[in-house]
């Protein structure tokens, strides 16, 4: 690697790709000697203390993180906290480092860069997940991306929100339909940061007498959708799932897009399984998630990626609603979240992603049959 550093022209990129080689081998040796003591314990000052007058060097405050990562010494021996990330994690790494640096560059140059690292992020992972003509929104949150479609699902249903705010809300108060077998806490979450009271979230249950006890029950969420109709509410998103956060089911997709074109109903679809999305074969229930409205995906579990952000890939005609929504922005910088996935995506190649993602696949299904 030292010598393809060489080969870059810039001395700065050299200059970073080296300094983080360097600390990332500083950490993993440190820790080698840590696990060959077997046991013996560290001494690090979790203490908070003054900053020192004079300036520390690289390697004392590398020794200073990596003793407080292993703890200190009224802890018991545990297991190693680093794992071995690989070449593919530190180029996700080295992504951070390079948007701090590619931050520094005149306007016009960081327009033309960031603008071409968010669409080449954006169509790579369209193709790839098969979400033709779709947008991408970055972010750390993994459920930020779902606040920020709930935001653009009400401006694109209350033409008037811009202007007269919640007081549009009011007559007719919007419904947000969650699964009962959602991952916890996100209807709260989603209520905190949209402002809206929980009698907007309605829960739906799963099937109990036909069908998986894990997906969401259709003719009942039927039911609920002309209930809120009657009463002067207006359904306004529902959220399915593609694996459950509990054991991985599938809701019945294809069913549920239907029923949301039939009463103009935002479909969002989050979920693990999505993720096949990228195989040749992938089962129809999944398959469908391709037409929903907006999906949340998380490569960085998928691929083994660290510090990479989520995307939502949505697809929305009126720029003007998803700047106000939050899903664009005019500053350059926010396109540089894209950069760590940008980098490790180039770095695995199409084949390289296909290929963890199915051994992912291969993996969860021995463990169905232990």
């Amino acid at each position: 690697m030292d010598a393809s550093l060489e080969k870059i022209a810039d001395p700065m990129l050299a200059e970073m790709g080296k300094n983080l080689k360097e600390a990332m081998k500083m950490l993993e040796d440190s820790q080698r000697r840590t696990e060959e003591e077997n046991g013996k314990k560290l001494i690090s000052g979790d203490i908070p203390g003054p900053l020192q007058g004079s300036g520390q060097d690289m390697v004392s405050i590398l020794q200073l993180v990596q003793n407080l990562m292993h703890g200190d010494e009224d802890e018991e021996p545990q297991s190693p906290r680093i794992q071995n990330i690989g070449e593919q994690g530190h180029m996700a790494l080295l992504g951070h480092s390079l948007g701090a640096y590619i931050s520094t560059l005149d306007k016009e140059k960081l327009r033309k860069l960031t603008t071409r690292i968010l669409s080449d992020t954006t169509l790579w992972l369209c193709r790839i997940f098969r979400y033709e003509n779709g947008c991408a929104y970055f972010h750390e949150e993994e459920r930020e991306g779902l606040a920020k479609i709930c935001r653009l699902a009400i401006h694109s249903r209350y033409e008037d929100f811009v202007v007269d705010g919640f007081n549009v809300l009011y007559n007719k108060k919007p419904v947000i339909y969650l699964s009962a077998a959602a991952r916890p806490g996100l209807g709260q979450y989603l209520c905190n940061q949209l402002g809206l009271p929980f009698p907007c979230l309605c829960r739906v249950p799963c099937n109990t007498m036909f069908g998986s006890q894990h997906q969401m029950d259709v003719a009942f969420l039927e039911k609920l959708i002309k209930d809120d109709i009657e009463r002067g509410r207006l359904p306004l998103l529902l959220v399915a799932n593609a694996g459950t956060a509990a054991v991985g089911h599938t809701d019945k997709i294809g069913r549920l897009k239907e029923l949301c074109e039939q009463y103009g109903i935002w479909l969002h679809v989050e979920g693990v399984n999505l993720a096949t999305l990228a195989l040749g074969y992938v089962s129809s229930s999944v398959l469908a998630a391709a037409k929903c409205d907006s999906m949340t995906m998380t490569p960085g579990p998928w691929l083994g990626l660290p510090a990479v952000p989520a995307v939502t890939l949505y697809k929305h005609d009126d720029p003007a609603l998803t700047l106000v929504a939050g899903l664009t922005s005019n500053k350059p910088t926010d396109k540089l979240r894209a950069l760590p996935l940008w980098l490790s995506l180039q770095y695995l190649g199409l084949d390289g992603i296909v290929e963890r993602i199915k051994h992912a696949c291969q993996l969860s299904q021995r463990l169905q049959k232990v």
